[in-house]
């Protein structure tokens, strides 16, 4: 198979970044890579899909990364894996003598492993330039799920229509459950068994990275998981901040220590992002140097400074989130050709222990089993969102009363970056707006 004829087929069947941004993968496929990389890092903490879906599939996921490999022309294939994952790590070493040019990395129990820069130097020893595409290293990064999607989409002629999530935290039993994309959220914990509280927050994706989420928003292709917390717990207190209060807190207590600025992880890599410098400038109203500010274009929002370095509880990653808003609303784009220092030789003892950071969040009991259940879960009634991914939203290509099937196309892809968005579930479309397809079941 050549690149064309894949990158057709996961166009075609949807399949995008299994979590992030929802980068469109066909747009990955190049003979510039030298090198690919799988990403079971489960950079965030209490989440499992990845490492349970990869233990369960270990052959159907190493052989299409080889497939990849193949494809894309690349000399090498490596598996980055935290050690701590044991049963995933055997289940891989089971197979991994079929498969030339592939190995396995072990990494630390370490946050933010998964983040692809953090990923691509703790396999490589590449540092990706501030700004910049891994290929521009050589380097292409598929995480577990997206490689099990491209599997469906090429041995099976199956399309991205169900999306596996972790529902874990305040509910009766912790599981990992397979969903089709556009139910609810409120549809996801219920297969938990409901909830132990009596009004929950839903917290969604991962507690250093998610978002504060409602129980009528649907799943789409990025939902990895699903934190059912308290209203008053400490990372849902925090989302609830307003910046404005944020930036008054930081002018009258940040003690100038620099801690989140030592601890950033991409600035320990050499990127110019300094959560010290911009928040000393913009609690200052300091305008003579701007680079603290423009360079906030570079931040990973990884959430280090905000919720695991600061001692006073200052919010870094929010303010300079609202900076990088701000500098595009205004149609600034990140510095061009901006290259990385050396990374730091301190860096190794900088990093943030996950066991250390679950206890400093609250989570630490939280973290237990959620098995995972393969059975894909009956929902009368999807609401499925046409932009699902980076790029151009799909057009729709079915009318309100038509008749459709589970897995039949239902939004072809946009000009541009774009991919197709397919039937979740059979019955008859009720809804159909610019923005999403609702079908429900007859």
């Amino acid at each position: 198979m050549d690149i064309k004829e894949l990158q057709n087929i996961i166009q075609e069947n949807g399949v995008v970044g299994a979590g992030g941004a929802g980068f469109p993968t066909y747009m990955k496929l190049t003979d510039k890579a030298n090198t690919i990389l799988m990403n079971c890092a489960e950079c965030e903490p209490l989440l499992k899909l990845h490492r349970q879906l990869l233990e369960k599939h270990a052959y159907e996921i190493m052989k299409t990364f080889h497939m990849v490999q193949e494809t894309v022309g690349a000399a090498e294939a490596i598996i980055g894996i935290k050690k701590s994952y044991v049963q995933t790590v055997n289940a891989l070493k089971q197979h991994i003598e079929e498969f030339p040019g592939m190995r396995i990395h072990l990494l630390d129990e370490v946050y933010p492993m998964g983040d692809e820069v953090v990923l691509i130097y703790e396999a490589t020893g590449r540092v990706v330039r501030p700004g910049g595409l891994p290929i521009e290293q050589g380097v292409a990064v598929f995480n577990v799920e997206t490689l099990y999607n491209i599997y469906q989409a090429v041995e099976k002629k199956e399309p991205v229509t169900s999306k596996y999530v972790s529902v874990v935290a305040e509910v009766n039993h912790p599981v990992t459950v397979r969903v089709p994309l556009g139910c609810t959220m409120d549809d996801v914990v219920a297969q938990a068994g409901g909830t132990t509280l009596k009004d929950p927050v839903y917290f969604v994706g991962g507690p250093m990275m998610g978002r504060i989420g409602k129980g009528s928003d649907p799943v789409t292709k990025t939902t990895n998981a699903i934190l059912v917390l308290p209203k008053d717990h400490l990372i849902v207190q925090k989302k609830m901040r307003t910046s404005s209060i944020d930036l008054k807190r930081a002018a009258s207590i940040c003690c100038q220590c620099n801690t989140c600025t030592d601890l950033c992880p991409r600035n320990n890599l050499g990127h110019p992002i300094d959560p010290a410098r911009f928040m000393r400038a913009a609690s200052n109203h300091d305008f003579r140097d701007m680079n603290p500010y423009i360079n906030a274009s570079f931040c990973s929002s990884c959430g280090v400074c905000e919720m695991y370095a600061c001692p006073q509880s200052l919010a870094p990653r929010t303010l300079l989130a609202d900076m990088k808003g701000g500098l595009r609303q205004a149609g600034i784009r990140p510095p061009q050709g901006v290259q990385p220092v050396p990374v730091k030789e301190s860096r190794e003892y900088r990093k943030v222990p996950e066991e250390r950071l679950m206890a400093r969040l609250g989570l630490t009991k939280y973290d237990k089993d959620a098995p995972m259940d393969e059975t894909l879960v009956e929902i009368p009634k999807v609401k499925i969102l046409l932009s699902q991914h980076i790029g151009a939203p799909a057009k729709a290509i079915v009318k309100v009363g038509d008749q459709v099937t589970r897995g039949q196309m239902i939004a072809e892809p946009a000009q541009g970056l774009s991919v197709g968005i397919h039937a979740t579930i059979s019955g008859k479309v009720t809804e159909v707006t610019d923005r999403w397809i609702v079908v429900a079941k007859n």
